[in-house]
């Protein structure tokens, strides 16, 4: 009976708690044997127990006014709404980001002076704390990243006195470790990336030799090998990429000009399609996303900078509004805290 009712007070209606999540609700007064039940049972609300894919944290990069800020953005799917999330250790831009259920690990990118830097902040999506992550092997910028539960894959982009780079950092989640990764297949920046539990898709962007690229890499996580993946359906860069178990969608960004083309890719086969358009040519954009929605924060637009956001259903490829960010901005990054099927 006491662990119906709370304090094993009979009432008209038995109370049953509203868990695991701190979001719960255990209303009432509960003696230890009872909480102690519902804890069992998975029902008693947690404190620091977070559903996962729920939300995503942006950092905005650069605004009109200054180059680089430390403003992030928490986005909850549900609802859509937009609040403020922990602010860099830093001013920064040109970042790249990556994570799992529990932490998101943002590249810094660069300093407002647009010098590449080591610097990674990791976010604790639990208590909303930013610590020091684990430092790039280089200072970098314009780098893109890719990972699963256990690891992040950072393409490193622009390293200082070498324009152009292939290499891969290995992120460890766990212990904050940080090693080489497989090296990308042509030295490159501005790309963009995104995968499922077993492969990383890495869009090459600006590559040294040929400029804007179709170029992309597998990345296959359990041996850190790197093979051909399809390419994009037109050569670009400064893009953004966000996706589930199944598929991943590349916003392309430059083609030449700021571009709406969205190309998806499904793993299974390796096949690349049309995706649902953005609602404004664009490009230096960011993107994460749960099992079922994207969202893609669209970065720099005809007016230069812009707070919009786009909302993509995986299902169907439909692009609504999103909830847009506080301040107009570019060259951002995002993760998510966590994809069913990707980092889950």
């Amino acid at each position: 009976m006491s662990n119906r009712w709370p304090g094993g007070l009979i009432r008209k209606t038995p109370v049953t708690p509203t868990g695991p999540f701190q979001t719960g609700a255990a209303s009432g007064v509960w003696s230890l044997a009872d909480a102690s039940y519902w804890l069992k049972q998975g029902l008693w609300p947690i404190a620091g127990n977070i559903a996962t894919g729920t939300f995503a944290i942006f950092a905005l990069g650069r605004t009109a006014s200054c180059a680089g800020t430390t403003t992030r953005n928490k986005y909850t799917y549900s609802g859509d709404a937009v609040s403020s999330a922990t602010a860099a250790t830093a001013a920064s831009w040109r970042g790249s980001a990556a994570g799992n259920s529990t932490r998101g690990i943002f590249a810094l990118g660069a300093n407002p002076c647009n010098t590449g830097l080591t610097t990674r902040n990791k976010y604790s999506y639990s208590d909303d704390v930013v610590s020091a992550g684990g430092a790039a092997t280089a200072a970098s910028k314009q780098g893109s990243a890719a990972g699963t539960s256990t690891v992040g894959i950072f393409a490193l982009g622009c390293i200082n006195g070498c324009p152009f780079s292939g290499a891969r950092n290995k992120y460890t989640y766990s212990s904050c470790v940080v090693s080489a990764g497989g090296a990308a297949t042509a030295a490159s920046k501005e790309g963009s990336a995104v995968g499922n539990s077993t492969v990383g898709i890495f869009a090459l962007g600006f590559d040294q030799a040929c400029g804007r690229v179709a170029t992309r890499n597998k990345y296959t996580y359990s041996s850190d090998a790197v093979s051909a993946a399809t390419a994009a359906t037109v050569a670009a860069c400064s893009g953004s990429a966000a996706g589930n178990s199944t598929v991943g969608i590349f916003a392309l960004g430059n083609t030449g000009s700021n571009s709406t083309t969205r190309n998806k890719y499904t793993y299974s086969g390796c096949v690349v399609s049309a995706g649902g358009a953005a609602t404004v040519a664009s490009s230096q954009g960011s993107a994460a996303g749960s099992s079922t929605v994207g969202i893609f924060a669209l970065g720099s637009d005809a007016c230069g900078v812009s707070t919009t956001r786009n909302k993509y259903t995986y299902s169907g490829c439909v692009v609504a509004a999103g909830g847009a960010a506080t301040v107009a901005s570019r060259y951002g990054a995002a993760a998510s805290n966590g994809t069913t099927g990707v980092n889950i």
